[in-house]
């Protein structure tokens, strides 16, 4: 699985449980779905994901025809 799809996969997950959290324990949970949009929000803009950062460093790799994907890069510039 790409780390794309994983970035998607623990995102939802993070969002679904503090939702579900913030209506069984607090709602000071809502926090925390707010920073996960937030950092959505700002990969988007900078395309720049620490949660990528971290797969990466656990050995998920990106397809190799992805923009974002070693030496594609020099491709575009």
């Amino acid at each position: 699985m790409s780390s794309e799809r994983w970035i998607r996969l623990i995102a939802g997950t993070f969002i679904i449980l503090s939702v579900a959290l913030s209506y069984f324990q607090s709602r000071y949970w809502l926090w925390f779905t707010l920073f996960v949009g937030a950092n959505l929000f700002q990969s988007a803009l900078t395309r720049w994901c620490l949660m990528e950062d971290i797969l990466r460093k656990l050995g998920v790799t990106r397809p190799a025809g992805d923009p974002g994907a070693a030496g594609a890069a020099s491709a575009h510039s």
